[in-house]
C-alpha cells in the first residue's frame, strides 16, 4: 500500500530547518576548545577556568527562541503521529477498497469540495486586499489555499468520528511556554484585581495583526467577565509613525475614564489605515472626550513617560514583535486564534 507521505501540505504544517556544516581547514587553531562532560553540579551547563555559567544565566533573553524551537520538535513528533494515525484509520476503514490513501483522502474524506468564489470573495476582503491586487493569478494562489484548508479540516472532522470514545495516549511532553514577571503598574486595566487570570498586552496602534488581536480582547472580556483582568501596554514600533500619538491620545482619554480609552482603542484599531493626528482629533470627538482637558494632557507630554515605561518593561519581557501577551505571566506571540487563548486561559483556571 502507498505509505501517506509526510511532506502532505494539509497534515505537515511545520518546517524542518537545514543545518549547513562549513569545511574548516585542519590547521585552524583560533576556534576555543570545546570539551563536552558531565556537569559538575546541578544547573551548570559550562565552565571557562574557574568560571561556571549557569542555565539560568545561559537562558536568560532567549527563553522565547528556546521555546519556539521546542514547539517545532514538537510539531514535527505530533504530526508525524497524526500521519501514522491518519494511515491507519484509512486502512481499517471498510470503504477504501483499492483507492489510493490520495484517492480516499480526495473522495471519501474531503469529498472533491472546492472553495467558490464567495469563499474567495470573503478570504480577500478579510485580508483587506487592494483591488489592484485582485489578480485573477492571485485568486488562483488564494483559490489552492482555501483547497488546502478544506482538506485538513475535513481530515480534523473525520479522524475525530473515527476516534471517537476512544483514547489516544500520548508520551511525550508538550513544551512550556516560559513565564516572565511582568511589571503592569503603569497599563490600562479591564477587570477586577483579584481575577485569577491576568492577561497583558503589549500592542501597537498600526499594526494590522494587532488589530485583529483586539477583536479575540474582546471577545475574552465577553466571554470570562470578572474571571479574566486585562492590562493594555502600549509598544508603538519605530516604523511605525503614527503609533506613539495613537498611544499618547488613548492614555490621556484613560485619565477621564476607563470607558473612553476602550471606546479610542477599539476605534483606533478599527481606522488604523489613517491615524493622522487629524483623524485622532476626529475619532476622538465622535467617543465623547472632553476636548480642552485632552488637549491639556497632549500638550504636557506626560503620557510620553508612560509609553517609555511599557517599551522598557516589554523589552525586559522579551517582547520582540507585536502584538505579544502574557497570559499569567506565560508569552503568547502573535494575534493566535481565540481558540488557542482561551485553551490557556482555561488552563490557567483550572489550576
Amino acid at each position: 500500500m502507498k505509505k501517506i507521505m509526510l511532506s502532505l501540505s494539509l497534515i505537515i504544517l511545520s518546517l524542518i530547518s537545514v543545518v549547513v556544516v562549513s569545511c574548516t581547514p585542519k590547521n585552524a587553531t583560533s576556534a576555543p576548545n570545546f570539551i563536552f562532560k558531565p556537569a559538575p553540579s546541578q544547573g551548570i551547563v559550562a565552565k571557562l577556568g574557574d568560571k561556571e555559567v549557569t542555565e539560568e544565566e545561559l537562558v536568560k533573553g532567549i527563553e522565547s527562541d528556546i521555546y519556539d524551537a521546542q514547539m517545532r520538535v514538537y510539531e514535527i513528533k505530533k504530526n508525524k503521529l497524526r500521519a501514522m494515525l491518519l494511515e491507519k484509520l484509512m486502512m481499517e476503514d471498510p470503504s477504501k477498497g483499492n483507492l489510493s490513501n490520495d484517492e480516499f483522502l480526495e473522495k471519501v474524506i474531503s469529498k472533491g469540495k472546492m472553495p467558490t468564489n464567495e469563499d474567495i470573495d470573503k478570504f480577500v476582503k478579510e485580508k483587506n486586499i487592494p483591488r489592484e491586487q485582485d489578480t485573477p493569478q492571485l485568486r488562483e494562489r488564494i483559490k489552492a489555499f482555501l483547497a488546502e484548508d478544506i482538506k485538513l479540516k475535513a481530515v480534523e472532522e473525520w479522524m475525530g468520528d473515527k476516534t471517537k470514545g476512544k483514547s489516544l495516549e500520548i508520551y511525550f511532553d508538550r513544551p512550556e511556554r516560559p513565564v516572565f514577571a511582568v511589571n503592569i503598574e503603569n497599563g490600562v486595566f479591564y477587570g477586577p484585581g483579584n481575577a485569577k487570570v491576568t492577561l497583558v498586552e503589549f500592542s501597537d496602534f498600526q499594526c494590522p495583526h494587532c488589530s485583529k488581536a483586539a477583536l479575540t480582547i474582546n471577545e475574552l472580556k465577553k466571554k470570562y467577565k470578572n474571571k479574566l483582568r486585562v492590562v493594555f501596554k502600549t509598544f508603538p514600533l519605530p516604523f511605525h509613525s503614527d503609533a506613539k500619538l495613537a498611544s499618547e491620545y488613548v492614555l490621556c482619554a484613560n485619565e477621564q475614564s476607563g470607558d473612553l480609552f476602550w471606546k479610542l482603542y477599539y476605534s483606533f484599531f478599527e481606522n488604523q489605515n489613517d491615524l493622522s493626528e487629524q483623524n485622532l482629533r476626529k475619532l476622538s470627538k465622535i467617543a465623547g472626550v472632553n476636548f480642552p482637558k485632552l488637549e491639556e494632557c497632549l500638550s504636557s507630554d506626560r503620557q510620553l513617560k508612560s509609553i517609555e515605561q511599557s517599551l522598557d518593561d516589554g523589552e525586559k519581557a522579551g517582547v520582540k514583535s507585536t502584538p505579544t501577551f502574557f497570559i499569567n505571566g506565560k508569552l503568547v506571540s502573535g494575534a493566535l486564534p481565540t481558540a488557542q487563548f482561551i485553551e490557556i486561559i482555561d488552563e490557567e483556571l483550572a489550576k
